[in-house]
């Protein structure tokens, strides 16, 4: 297989069968907190699969050049933790500045990828899979765009049951969603397998 098929598996393999949020049950906080409106949504998923392909960019090396051949492995979490939160800063003041709107509009969940799970999932990921650089790379960029779809796809789906009037008093709001969630979930479990 070429390196443009493989590269083209692992991405669609990240997307859709192994998507962090609906599959791996990875960044389930910012999923349903930011995927109100779409706009959100879509800056949203920008700025974690940036974070995502940043932050596995800068983990691999560090795992693998310094962490493993120092015998300290073991500190990995929290490495990648510190790590992680240093892009997070980033990525929030270039927003700040260029992108005051978005940034608005984001809020306190923009800071949240510091804590999101599915950062943190892949940069570990990468490495318990044994990936090359390049593999480790288009896995978070996979991860980034699959963790982006769900939230399109929720957002959409929450922007169609915005009017709750037709739903029953017990299921409004949080309830409805959860369930919207799980539906989704459900839904990707028919792509698994897909590349066994």
């Amino acid at each position: 297989m070429s390196h443009i098929g493989a590269i083209f598996i692992i991405i669609i393999s990240m997307v859709l069968v192994d998507n962090y949020p609906l599959a791996q049950f990875l960044g389930i906080c910012p999923f349903l907190g930011v995927s109100k409106d779409l706009d959100s949504a879509k800056g949203m998923g920008i700025a974690v699969t940036f974070v995502m392909v940043l932050a596995t960019a800068v983990t691999w090396p560090i795992q693998r050049l310094l962490l493993d051949p120092m015998g300290i492995g073991y500190l990995q979490t929290v490495v990648f933790i510190l790590i992680i939160a240093a892009l997070v800063q980033f990525v929030e003041m270039f927003m700040k500045k260029s992108m005051p709107a978005l940034y608005q509009s984001l809020g306190i969940f923009l800071p949240l990828i510091t804590t999101n799970c599915a950062v943190l999932g892949v940069c570990i990921s990468v490495i318990d899979d044994n990936l090359n650089y390049i593999e480790a790379l288009f896995t978070a960029f996979g991860a980034g765009l699959g963790f982006w779809f769900a939230l399109f796809i929720m957002a959409g789906v929450r922007g169609k049951i915005e009017d709750q009037s037709r739903i029953p008093e017990p299921f409004r709001g949080v309830p409805i969603v959860l369930i919207t969630a799980a539906i989704l979930s459900l839904a990707f479990m028919g792509f698994s397998g897909m590349f066994n």
